[in-house]
């Protein structure tokens, strides 16, 4: 295999990528159940993606969240949210958990924030929350492995 040219996954094993697929709508069920919104699931799914490094995954869920009602600044905050004024106490736990899942590598969740997101978030939402995470973390790592292309985007002449 070369370094220009990837398996496609999603191509290869079609079944698997529509199970995944599957998993992520059941996913986004029970995160609205939970009440969590798309403004807060979008956030979420953008920053795990730039956490794991998929360009792929951040220009997805850039575009769904400004269909979502997202503005350029807010989405650009994402990098800096600790340090930025603009998120909600419930943003700001669900982007340290999403942190947390990401890097579940190192450790786990750590007790410290398990304990500080579950006092802001209800068990409900900190379970769909975690759901997602799972979701977003296994497509991240699906186009990661392939490489997938994001291209620059053309400009449409006014």
């Amino acid at each position: 295999m070369s370094e220009e040219r990837r398996v496609h996954l999603s191509r290869s094993a079609p079944d698997a990528y529509k199970t995944l697929d599957a998993f992520s709508k059941t996913v986004g069920g029970i995160a609205g159940e939970a009440g969590i919104d798309d403004r807060l699931k979008e956030l979420v799914q953008i920053h795990a993606s730039q956490l794991n490094g998929c360009a792929f995954c951040v220009r997805v869920h850039v575009d769904r969240a400004v269909a979502a009602g997202l503005d350029a600044d807010l989405i650009a905050q994402l990098a800096t949210w600790r340090e930025s004024g603009v998120f909600t106490e419930r943003e700001r736990a669900a982007l340290e958990l999403a942190e947390a899942f990401t890097f579940i590598h190192d450790g786990g969740v750590p007790d410290e924030v398990y304990d500080h997101v579950g006092g802001i978030l209800s068990e409900d939402e900190y379970v769909a929350l975690s759901w997602i995470l799972v979701s977003i973390n296994a497509f991240n790592r699906v186009a990661i492995a392939g490489r997938y292309p994001v291209p620059p985007r053309t400009r449409s002449k006014a």
